[in-house]
């Protein structure tokens, strides 16, 4: 039986966790996906960051490059580009996706189309692309793969019903995934966030009629009774690529302040 490789070192995470580990982000220019390039560097990683609109202005260090997840041939050359230019691939982070609102007799069927090509679809172009850099990483012990998925995947919200239905789908790859690949070296999980402070969720809020009041309706979705943070996010993508995790695979990691596994009465008044 093939066993996942230990990592060389045997000193514990730190400021220099990821030392010559080569990451790639999708949607890395903003929100949970550039809270996750910045947290790998600052770990001592080699960044890409991959999105559909980079940064005009890339930040030090961190390599930027176009790419469209909802576009195989665009997926391939970007995944080859980073390869080239950080000399291999050991962390692939999926992150880019879109979001959706309606019930499902609003959405479209063009819409739904669209969710789950960029969303579930867009994750297997970019598996399917950086595998064989994945594979020849997997003899170091630092071969991952880190999916974002969403607690919409396991609890019913109001007027999420493509976006809930594609993260769904997403944890079911993500676990078939690590099943495939777990024999060959490869980490496959997936942070699944409570509902962050992102610019999606910003846009939301300021198209609301009251946003205030949709702001602390957000809120009161977690028990904690605080929006997640990307960072926050971004710290449980970091646990889930290190070298350190080597026995964490086919895992889905609630990053939701209690959302999905706590019920609380409600407060006292």
């Amino acid at each position: 039986m093939t066993t996942i490789p230990a990592p060389a070192t045997s000193t514990g995470p730190g400021s220099a966790e990821f030392d010559g580990v080569r990451a790639l982000v999708t949607g890395g220019a903003s929100g949970i996906g550039r809270a996750t390039v910045r947290a790998l560097r600052t770990r001592g990683a080699a960044v890409a960051s991959l999105d559909l609109r980079p940064l005009a202005e890339p930040e030090e260090d961190i390599l930027e490059i176009p790419c469209d997840v909802g576009n195989d041939a665009s997926v391939r050359d970007a995944v080859a580009k980073v390869a080239e230019q950080l000399g291999g691939l050991d962390v692939l982070v999926s992150n880019a996706g879109i979001g959706a609102t309606g019930g499902v007799e609003d959405v479209t069927d063009e819409e739904w189309h669209r969710v789950l090509d960029v969303n579930l679809v867009g994750t297997a172009r970019l598996v399917r692309a950086a595998l064989p850099h994945l594979r020849l990483s997997a003899p170091s012990g630092r071969a991952a793969v880190v999916c974002t998925g969403s607690v919409a995947a396991w609890t019913g919200l109001v007027q999420r019903a493509a976006y809930s239905a594609s993260k769904g789908a997403l944890h079911a790859l993500v676990l078939a995934m690590a099943a495939d690949l777990v024999r060959e070296g490869v980490r496959v999980n997936a942070v699944a966030p409570g509902t962050a402070d992102t610019p999606w969720v910003q846009r939301l809020l300021a198209a609301a009629p009251d946003p205030k009041t949709a702001l602390e309706a957000l809120r009161a979705r977690q028990p904690t009774g605080r929006l997640v943070t990307a960072e926050q996010v971004a710290h449980a993508v970091c646990y889930l690529a290190s070298p350190y995790a080597g026995a964490t695979t086919g895992t889905i990691l609630q990053v939701d302040g209690g959302s999905h596994s706590l019920v609380l009465p409600p407060p006292a008044q």
